[in-house]
C-alpha cells in the first residue's frame, strides 16, 4: 500500500534547504529521486521541485516521484495544478484526473490546508520501507508531519492520469 508522508516548514526555503542537505548524504538515500518539495511564497505563489530521475530521452518516469507531483497538482488547487503538471504530467491528465481520484482523505486536506504563504514541505509518497527510512532522514529537521496511507485505487487512476 502507497503511503503519502508531508514535513512542512515555516519559511520558503527550509524544505528545499533539507533536501539539499539529504542529497549530499552518502551513501544516497535509495529514495531520494522520489521526493517532492513544495513552497508557498509570502505572496502565495506555489512552486513545486521533483526530484524524481528521468530517462535517457528526458521524459519522466512514472515512479513515485510521479505521483507525488501529480498529487500536489490534485490537492493544491488551480496554481497546484498548473505546478503538478509541470512536475507530474499534462495539464489535461491532471485535470481529467480530479474527476477519478477522491483522495477523500482528512490528512491529505490538512496538507493542503498547511501551504501557507511562507511555507514549505518535503514529500514522498513511497511504501512502508522507504516512508520509515525517509522519516528516519528528515525527522531531525523538524517541522509538521502529516502522513496517511493511499487507496491503491487512486494512486493507479492517478499514474493512468499522468501517462495522458
Amino acid at each position: 500500500m502507497a503511503q503519502f508522508k508531508a514535513v512542512t516548514f515555516k519559511g520558503k526555503k527550509t524544505a528545499m534547504k533539507a533536501l539539499h542537505t539529504l542529497e549530499d548524504y552518502s551513501p544516497e538515500y535509495y529514495w531520494i529521486d522520489d521526493v517532492a518539495v513544495v513552497s508557498r511564497s509570502k505572496h502565495g505563489h506555489l512552486r513545486v521541485n521533483s526530484t524524481w530521475a528521468q530517462d535517457e530521452s528526458g521524459k519522466a518516469g512514472l515512479g513515485w516521484g510521479a505521483v507525488a507531483g501529480g498529487l500536489i497538482g490534485l490537492l493544491a488547487g488551480p496554481g497546484g495544478a498548473l505546478a503538478g503538471a509541470a512536475v507530474g504530467g499534462s495539464m489535461g491528465g491532471l485535470l481529467g484526473a480530479a474527476e477519478d481520484v477522491a483522495f477523500d482523505d482528512p490528512a491529505l486536506d490538512d496538507f493542503a490546508a498547511a501551504l501557507d504563504k511562507d511555507t514549505s514541505a518535503i514529500i514522498i509518497v513511497a511504501d512502508e520501507a522507504e516512508i520509515a527510512d525517509f522519516w528516519s532522514a528528515v525527522e531531525p529537521f523538524g517541522g509538521e508531519v502529516i502522513d496517511t496511507d493511499l487507496d491503491e485505487k487512486d494512486v493507479q487512476a492517478l499514474r493512468k492520469a499522468l501517462k495522458s
